[in-house]
């Protein structure tokens, strides 16, 4: 379970408190209105962000004070987190070992993986020679072969049409129920969270509120949320 235990966090003059549970294996969306803290409580989770209050616990070990790599966890990023000058295989590879120095065994994993997120035999490209959709199977590919007990998405897909969009979410759900990872996704579109499944964090205010039943929250969203929901004031 990832514990946020009075957790507090200040950028500059922002500020976002969060005391709340995420279940092992549970996949929750993050929502609320742009600047309200959702990618901040992400980098926190991943150990970008530094806290000023509470901690950071998974499976009741506090992690809040490890590096991001020490963290039981994967993040992918708006950009997939590809480095442009890395094959396609490199770039998975570096799931198992940041030096690339890996084993044939390990070479097979990396080809596997690939194969597993429908990219069979494009281990050699370049991030640059594939589409949208390609590359954030790449960097599922990456996160599947980490097997991390903890997946962290910052909108990877928001820049996919809507097919694709629901089609890489699909994936999403398959490579958690694969590794058994808690998901937690941040999205600005209600249709990702539903698809998604399971359960909502709403940002807004200043607070990470605890994980509610989707379908419910959506159904009767609180002011601030259904106000963001119909548009108002958004970017």
């Amino acid at each position: 379970m990832l514990l946020l235990e009075g957790l507090e966090l200040q950028v500059g003059g922002f500020r976002l408190s969060a005391d709340l549970s995420v279940q092992a294996g549970a996949r929750v969306a993050v929502i609320g209105p742009s600047g309200a803290g959702k990618s901040t409580l992400l980098s926190a989770i991943a150990g970008y962000q530094p806290t000023t209050k509470g901690r950071v616990t998974w499976a009741g070990r506090d992690i809040t004070g490890d590096e991001p790599g020490a963290r039981p966890l994967s993040i992918v990023f708006q950009d997939n987190n590809l480095f442009p000058h890395l094959t396609v295989a490199q770039n998975v590879g570096l799931g198992l070992s940041p030096s690339l120095r890996l084993s044939a065994d390990q070479q097979e994993r990396v080809a596997d993986s690939l194969a597993r997120v429908g990219l069979p035999g494009l281990g050699d490209r370049k991030p640059a020679q594939l589409s949208g959709g390609q590359q954030s199977r790449v960097a599922l590919a990456r996160v599947l072969l980490r097997a991390r007990p903890l997946m962290l998405l910052d909108e990877p897909f928001a820049a996919l049409g809507p097919a694709l969009k629901a089609e890489m979410l699909d994936l999403v759900k398959e490579v958690a129920a694969e590794t058994g990872a808690a998901v937690l996704m941040v999205t600005h579109d209600p249709d990702d969270a539903r698809r998604l499944g399971g359960q909502t964090i709403l940002v807004d205010g200043g607070r990470a509120e605890a994980p509610q039943d989707t379908d419910a929250l959506l159904a009767d969203p609180p002011p601030g949320l259904r106000a963001y929901l119909r548009g108002d004031g958004a970017d």
